[in-house]
């Protein structure tokens, strides 16, 4: 029958198919384009490169070089007008619904593609089939579909292979992502995880997690949030077809160091997002007793943003610091704390200065917190 496919399934076997198929594109984005091609945290071996290359044709229509080169961007530019999809810039509502058409509007931005998409595949099969025909791929994909699984189940089943992407890549991470959820560490930008479960996009969803270690090949940072991707290159890892080259680095915790020494500084700098995530624990401890106690709780989340770093100071913020000695101390040494790891025209001699005078004021300071928060400094340690 001509409206019948090779396969007739039950209507739930089509969805169980689909999801399949989707997922597995999904694999192919955070794996190849994503970890592989655009951060270099991994190798791949030829089966797995050329197979996840070939499958994105089919089902994405999207080109190598333009998405590696439009996701560095992002990070280069993050937050910025220059940010090809950011929501801080856009708007939630033009990137959660319309990220699509930024990605193929920084797509026609050829100087976009040329500094930032070096090192993508440049073999023959790239320059003949992939770049020159992206859309031949869908349109094999819709045949496919159609003569597998019959016309009304095959072509819903392609719209939805369609527009899986730019919804929830283009769409939800680089929107949501930028907008909405919980954050392990406080980078410079307003990503954010969506979810500590990383299944539904491959591990993308653990976005705060990737863009403070962006050449990671594993996303997932807590002992609670995993990593679909991350297990899939393990797979891959065991069978010979992958080789990680980094990860982010676990913060260790050693005996106190009797002198702050260049050991010292190595450990902190390594460790400085999650230096600056137990110091801002700290700090957001500190504030909410001091709101508490001047009795601020109207104004308390203005200026817990403003405390914790994600908002510029109002005025009564200031007027708070003003009566508050302790959450003053705690802000300004969170400035100079930060400034220690920002500074990269100093040299190791300096900075090793700048951090044994920090310490030193922070036992002095009489803040509980800045003198505890000094002893841990002086416990983080590098592996050998």
């Amino acid at each position: 029958m001509l409206m019948s496919g090779f396969f007739d399934l039950p209507w739930w076997g089509y969805v169980v198919v689909a999801l399949g198929l989707t997922h597995v594109t999904i694999a192919g984005v955070t794996i190849f384009l994503h970890r592989h091609q655009a951060h270099r945290a991994l190798d791949l071996g030829p089966i797995p490169s050329h197979f996840f290359r070939f499958w994105l044709w089919l089902t994405t229509g999207m080109n190598t070089k333009e998405w590696a080169a439009i996701h560095r961007k992002h990070h280069a530019k993050c937050e910025t007008a220059e940010d090809p999809h950011s929501p801080q810039i856009h708007g939630i509502n033009k990137v959660l619904w319309g990220g699509v058409f930024l990605y193929v509007k920084e797509a026609h931005n050829r100087e976009t593609i040329s500094k930032y998409g070096t090192g993508t595949p440049d073999d023959w099969i790239e320059n003949n089939l992939y770049t020159p025909y992206q859309k031949l791929g869908i349109a094999i994909m819709l045949a496919l579909d159609l003569c597998m699984f019959g016309v009304v189940p095959g072509l819903l089943m392609w719209i939805v292979q369609v527009i899986w992407i730019p919804f929830w890549a283009a769409g939800v991470i680089n929107g949501l992502g930028h907008f909405w959820g919980y954050r392990n560490f406080a980078c410079a930008d307003a990503s954010t995880n969506l979810i500590p479960i990383g299944i539904l996009i491959g591990g993308e969803e653990l976005h705060n997690n990737h863009h403070t270690f962006a050449t990671s090949a594993k996303l997932s940072n807590k002992w609670y949030e995993f990593d679909i991707g991350w297990m899939y290159i393990r797979i891959l890892e065991m069978l010979g077809q992958a080789r990680v080259k980094k990860v982010a680095p676990r913060p260790r915790l050693g005996a106190v160091r009797p002198a702050v020494d260049h050991a010292t500084l190595n450990a902190v700098i390594t460790h400085r997002y999650d230096v600056l995530a137990k110091y801002l624990k700290s700090l957001r401890q500190v504030a909410h007793e001091e709101l508490q106690h001047l009795r601020e709780e109207a104004h308390h989340h203005t200026i817990l943003k403003h405390v914790l770093g994600d908002a510029e100071a109002c005025d009564k913020t200031k007027a708070v610091l003003a009566k508050s000695e302790r959450l003053a101390k705690l802000v300004e040494m969170r400035h100079e704390l930060e400034a220690i790891w920002a500074r990269s025209s100093a040299s190791h001699e300096q900075l090793l200065k700048q951090l044994q005078d920090w310490i030193h004021r922070a036992e002095e300071s009489g803040v509980r917190q800045l003198q505890e928060f000094s002893l841990r400094l002086r416990s983080y340690t590098v592996s050998a």
